[in-house]
């Protein structure tokens, strides 16, 4: 399934096979640090608002976001590869159980306005046999790093749980453990 705007198809277009960011200079570097935090609010927005609603509904929507790259195509416009799940969530006690979700890797265009940034389009790799050639296409000279990422389950967790503390911290909630169907709880990591 593609969400994308035609923005993100035009501005997006053949980006695939572009350099990852270079790192910031000394000068710029707090600055740098204050847009990725923009960066990933606006990400996680999207990812709650647009693609956690096409799962089976949750109490919690808490997406998990493992960037493989961006690059800054003008002082207002970046692209975000990236492997990118979103996990839905009831409430049982202090436990979030997962109820739905799942993993939307692919490309993101965002746009800066004066209030932070904005997801103007959002291009993903397709499902089933067409996967392995868009994700060619979409992370170019990134796919080996985006396959590193997307292969290591175990990362993938270690991210999953720092999203949960994350987001129970920055809400002050009383959450304590997460667990998935059939499975025992985890303990969400302390911060």
């Amino acid at each position: 399934m593609m969400c994308c705007g035609v923005g993100c198809l035009t501005s997006c277009q053949g980006s695939g096979n572009a350099d990852a960011e270079k790192p910031a200079e000394d000068s710029t570097a707090v600055t740098a640090n204050v847009d990725e935090v923009d960066r990933l609010e606006a990400i996680n927005r999207f990812l709650v608002d647009s693609i956690g609603k096409q799962y089976a509904p949750g109490e919690v929507c808490i997406p998990c976001v493992q960037v493989i790259g961006t690059e800054q195509q003008d002082p207002s416009a970046v692209l975000v590869w990236g492997d990118f799940w979103v996990y839905n969530y009831n409430v049982a006690g202090d436990t979030l159980k997962m109820v739905s979700g799942g993993s939307h890797p692919g490309l993101m265009c965002l746009q800066s306005l004066d209030n932070g940034y904005v997801v103007t389009g959002f291009e993903q790799v397709a499902d089933g046999s067409d996967f392995l050639p868009s994700a060619k296409r979409l992370f170019g000279i990134k796919f080996d790093e985006f396959q590193k990422v997307n292969s290591d389950q175990e990362k993938r967790e270690e991210a999953r749980a720092r999203s949960i503390a994350d987001y129970v911290k920055a809400n002050e909630l009383p959450y304590k453990y997460y667990q998935d169907y059939g499975w025992p709880a985890i303990e969400i990591p302390v911060k």
